[in-house]
């Protein structure tokens, strides 16, 4: 098949701005999913310096460059073509899908031998966002297997954005009885998270042990509201909506209940903290991977 990919060369902070822009686009059903994004580093030596790769298999036109484009904030930079060999396309798209260590956790894709002394966990490389290649991801897990060491007991968990149903399949692991809700604004997540699901042998269902799937915008939906109020609720988002969503996710989460907050870069922490602050949330860990920041909060008893 052949394949091509839209190439731009720019600084680390303007690559990760786009990358954000392109979730932000993704959440709000904007973004032609033909259109697979990764940044990454130059070179080892050379952090600072980025590049924003747009793979498809097509040929790429002025729609597709406009598309890539607009995700720069001003004048953006050159953007350049190239034509690949003869592959499969998304396997290229996501050649660094190294697999991830991540606490008590093992992500991998098929390609990949499992390790009998990790959990693992297995998400093909087209959706590898979803395998904590990206460090909020992998942080979030990392938390999980933190909060489940220091004595948390969960018994109902929501997984609010949860994409390729990964963050929920992990909590599962580590809370197996409780009652478990994942839920997404994008209805092709509802595919992803089934055929996920099986692959990794999690039951898809409403009883305990289970992963109820729901396409919702954020806590928008009877069936979330029916299934709390919870006790760990993950939301692995956006910095803009994890502020909106403060109000929500307070009324979703019991007294002395845990949040976890991620996808969010920590020059932009202060400004999610103050958020929560207001809605009766404390700090009780946080972890910086990288530029992101995952947090740990509790909600206030009384």
């Amino acid at each position: 098949m052949t394949s091509w990919k839209l190439i731009a060369f720019a600084p680390k902070p303007v690559v990760q701005a786009a990358l954000l822009a392109h979730e932000m686009a993704e959440e709000l059903g904007q973004w032609d999913a033909g259109i697979v994004l990764a940044g990454r580093e130059v070179a080892e030596d050379r952090p600072q310096d980025w590049v924003l790769e747009a793979w498809m298999e097509r040929r790429p036109g002025t729609p597709e460059r406009k598309a890539v484009k607009a995700l720069f904030e001003g004048v953006p930079p050159a953007i350049k073509a190239e034509q690949l060999p003869d592959e499969d396309w998304l396997t290229l798209s996501q050649h660094g899908a190294e697999p991830i260590f991540a606490g008590r956790f093992h992500v991998r894709t098929p390609e990949y031998a499992p390790r009998s002394d990790l959990t693992d966990l297995v998400i093909p490389a087209s959706q590898a966002f979803g395998t904590g290649q990206h460090a909020t991801t992998a942080g979030c897990l990392e938390m999980l297997d933190a909060m489940k060491r220091s004595g948390v007991a969960a018994r109902n968990i929501a997984d609010i954005g949860t994409g390729t149903g990964l963050l929920a399949f992990a909590a599962r692991e580590l809370w197996p009885n409780a009652l478990q809700t994942a839920s997404d604004i994008d209805e092709v997540c509802a595919d992803v998270v089934a055929e996920n699901a099986a692959m990794n042998n999690v039951p898809i269902g409403a009883g305990r042990g289970e992963v109820t799937m729901i396409i919702a915008p954020g806590t928008d939906h009877p069936l979330i509201e029916a299934r709390g109020p919870y006790d760990l609720l993950i939301a692995n988002i956006l910095a803009g909506p994890l502020v909106e969503l403060a109000p929500d996710f307070e009324r979703a989460v019991t007294p002395g209940g845990n949040l976890l907050l991620a996808g969010l870069l920590e020059t932009q922490e202060p400004r999610i903290r103050r958020a929560y602050r207001t809605q009766g949330f404390r700090l009780a860990a946080r972890l910086v991977n990288g530029d992101w920041s995952i947090l740990w909060l509790r909600k206030r008893r009384s």
